[in-house]
């Protein structure tokens, strides 16, 4: 026996069904109004609270309050309702023309708008289209970089790899291995002027180059700790010596699964005799042009972050020590890196933003 309050069937006009498919279709949309509006036609269509929440991703109480809204005032009740304060001077169509503006044109004269020449474009001054950016998290000057992995095997190496990190194997250690190289050793040409209240620390533009050193690192995976150590070089022998010590910090009654890139060195011959004389490791590479499944670069963020990157160094030796002192004091208060995302997850992920890139295509 079905419970609760009976809820007002939707019925759409034609029109009213347009306008809610368009406000879905349209990439410019604001997202929050493209919700309502597949909320709406999925409760048109006789679909559950539950069910349409379920699919969309909200909560119950989300779809009745559009669904009511929706039927006390149609279309209007999807739009958000006036706040207290002086009355907008902006129209909708005037915030609509910036907004698209913005998204799918470009200016004759630039490869992006400015607030300056989008506001003499579109007739408004420069503040309301600066306004109209902020409330809508729009930021034409800004650009991100992004590497899609063409291995073959990308789908089963990602299974592979998080699987590790989600369900590590028992009585075996879980590493992930990488270096990273020509760290700079670099000192400024004068000394620094430390910080003072309202004053940051300041230091010259330029700066001596006293040689780099290469470190290699292996993150435990459970414990978060780290096993590191520097070579002034990255070649096969130098990742060689760094097995042997890993070797050697290991306990022998532990198998050890190693998660590694596809770099050169790590597929040398020597490299590959090695790993035949200790058969207790077992490999795992990342797919090409995928490293972020490697956790330990994401310790190399927080080393360079906390260490390298303001740090001033008069000799390699010295750069080595600082580095030696933070993987000891790191080790001493360890805190994994806890990997959350599934592989079905991160496929998926990687389906619609393939998809994406598919449609702007066209």
């Amino acid at each position: 026996m079905r419970r609760g309050r009976p809820v007002t069937r939707i019925v759409l006009s034609p029109s009213e069904r347009e306008t809610l498919e368009r406000y879905t279709r349209r990439a410019t949309t604001a997202q929050a109004l493209a919700l309502r509006a597949r909320i709406v036609l999925r409760c048109a269509a006789g679909e559950t609270h539950t069910a349409t929440a379920a699919a969309l991703h909200v909560s119950q109480p989300t779809v009745g309050k559009w669904r009511r809204r929706f039927v006390e005032t149609r279309l209007a009740g999807l739009l958000d309702e006036p706040r207290p304060g002086a009355p907008r001077r902006l129209s909708d169509a005037a915030i609509e023309q910036v907004i698209v503006q913005t998204l799918e044109s470009t200016p004759r004269d630039a490869t992006h708008w400015s607030t300056r020449s989008l506001a003499t474009h579109v007739g408004l001054n420069q503040t309301a289209v600066a306004r109209i950016w902020k409330a809508f998290a729009l930021q034409p000057h800004r650009t991100e970089t992004f590497k899609l992995s063409k291995d073959p095997l990308f789908i089963e190496k990602v299974r592979d790899i998080v699987g590790l990190y989600l369900h590590p194997p028992d009585r075996a250690l879980v590493l992930c291995v990488d270096e990273k190289s020509q760290i700079q050793a670099l000192d400024r040409t004068a000394p620094l002027l430390p910080m003072r209240p309202g004053q940051p620390e300041r230091r010259t533009h330029d700066y001596v180059r006293h040689g780099t050193t290469s470190l290699f690192a292996a993150l435990d995976v459970q414990a978060g700790t780290v096993i590191g150590h520097c070579h002034a070089r990255h070649r096969a022998i130098e990742f060689r010596k760094f097995l042997d010590r890993i070797d050697t910090a290991v306990p022998p009654d532990l198998d050890v699964h190693l998660i590694l890139d596809n770099y050169a060195t790590h597929k040398t011959p020597l490299i590959r005799r090695w790993f035949a004389r200790h058969s207790r490791y077992h490999l795992h590479f990342t797919p090409t042009s995928a490293s972020w499944l490697n956790l330990v670069e994401r310790w190399f963020v927080e080393i360079t972050r906390k260490q390298i990157r303001r740090g001033t160094h008069r000799s390699t030796r010295s750069l080595r020590e600082a580095i030696r002192e933070y993987i000891e004091l790191s080790n001493t208060t360890p805190r994994p890196f806890v990997w959350t995302k599934t592989a079905d997850e991160i496929l998926e992920s990687v389906a619609r933003f393939c998809k994406r890139i598919s449609e702007s295509l066209h």
